[in-house]
């Protein structure tokens, strides 16, 4: 890979400390607040429609053309047309560089592709904008497993279980990565 260990295991912390996950202090709880308020609550049976109503909220860019380019890349992205779903996302970070979907969705193409470094700088400025983007962290903790860096593989799931406790992969993760990083607790 050509990274050395202490340059990457620097670039993790400086990654995760960059990518905090704190709420912007306004005063005031919008509808998305609430949402993820609700979503954070161990105990919530409704969560699955929180969560898309999470994901609908998210979508929107403000811009028609903007979601088309969204629409798009995304419809490229699920029939395997992995070049055409770059291209559609690229051409919308760069018209629309404060909407943190469109980051994330181009990271999940490049992961898709291969493409880890290009996915994390993705996801990085998807948690940049979106601090509480339970997918872009998600996508973050399995790029982390899958190079084998297994305490911040950790540490992404953690902060995944935070924002959004009810995915059963990610209590299957946080078990397995504990047990290895961790040890057996008696």
């Amino acid at each position: 890979m050509g990274i050395k260990t202490s340059s990457l295991n620097r670039f993790v912390t400086a990654f995760l400390a960059a990518t905090a996950f704190a709420l912007p202090a306004t005063g005031q709880e919008n509808e998305l607040d609430r949402l993820m308020g609700e979503l954070a609550k161990p105990e919530q049976p409704g969560w699955r429609q929180i969560e898309d109503s999470i994901l609908r909220e998210w979508s929107k860019s403000g811009s028609p053309a903007m979601d088309l380019l969204l629409r798009r890349g995304t419809e490229s992205l699920e029939s395997g047309d992995l070049r055409a779903a770059v291209e559609h996302l690229t051409a919308l970070t760069d018209h629309a560089p404060d909407f943190a979907e469109g980051w994330n969705a181009r990271a999940t193409v490049f992961y898709q592709m291969g493409e880890y470094g290009l996915s994390l700088e993705d996801i990085r400025r998807t948690l940049l904008l979106n601090p509480e983007h339970f997918g872009a962290m998600t996508g973050l903790a399995v790029i982390f497993e899958e190079l084998g860096y297994e305490q911040e593989a950790l540490e992404a799931w953690r902060a995944v279980e935070a924002i959004h406790p009810h995915r059963p992969e990610l209590h299957e993760a946080i078990g397995r990565l504990a047990k290895e990083v961790e040890g057996e607790h008696l």
